[in-house]
């Protein structure tokens, strides 16, 4: 039998992680059996342990690409922007989700609603999952040390209230964005420009934007 080449590989990894996405988003995590996975890929039984050990280990990549879509987009403008406000934050953070498609670590376009209905479910798994819990709590400290990172070079150039504690106010940003992940899959959030502005004016109100944007 040849060798398959590493391109084959990585197509047959993203058909087996997409159809478990899709699996997931549908029916849940413990609803879905490797299996189920296996029949919505149209590959064999033991296909999927050929790239997985575990249907567990699937869950984290997909949990790792719901995070990563929306908090990627955060870092890079940490990187490059000098006087964002908190908003600034949030609003890059909720841009990536506000369209149909975003896409995962390949590099492959994947549905939104998909990826976050599998984020909702993934914290619930975070409270009986340990290896989960670790990838996600690594993942939640680095992106808050850049966000307060973010809020100590805001409070520099003044667009960011010199009173506010920025690690106490990154994890503001991280609640106020879980919070609106959780609205947008589960209770029908459509108006994500409404919510963007909105999170302007009532942080205007409280004094944690300085009139910039």
């Amino acid at each position: 039998m040849p060798r398959i080449t590493a391109e084959r590989r990585a197509a047959n990894r993203s058909q087996i992680v997409a159809a478990a996405r899709r699996c997931f988003s549908r029916d849940g995590f413990h609803q879905t059996s490797m299996p189920d996975i296996a029949a919505e890929a149209g590959v064999s039984v033991g296909a999927p342990y050929r790239y997985f050990a575990s249907k567990e280990e699937i869950i984290l990549e997909i949990a790792g690409d719901a995070f990563r879509v929306m908090f990627a987009p955060v870092e890079r403008l940490v990187d490059v922007a000098g006087d964002m406000t908190v908003a600034d934050l949030i609003a890059a953070a909720i841009d990536p989700v506000s369209g149909d498609l975003a896409v995962d670590g390949a590099g492959q376009a994947i549905p939104v609603d998909e990826l976050l209905r599998c984020a909702v479910q993934a914290w619930g798994e975070l409270l009986r999952h340990p290896g989960l819990r670790q990838q996600a709590e690594a993942g939640f400290e680095h992106v808050r040390g850049r966000i307060a990172d973010a809020l100590r070079n805001g409070q520099r150039t003044g667009s960011v209230p010199a009173e506010l504690d920025p690690d106490r106010g990154a994890r503001v940003v991280m609640a106020l964005l879980h919070g609106f992940v959780l609205q947008y899959t589960a209770f029908g959030l459509d108006d994500i420009a409404g919510f963007t502005h909105d999170v302007r004016v009532v942080l205007n109100d409280a004094g944690l934007l300085r009139g910039h944007r």
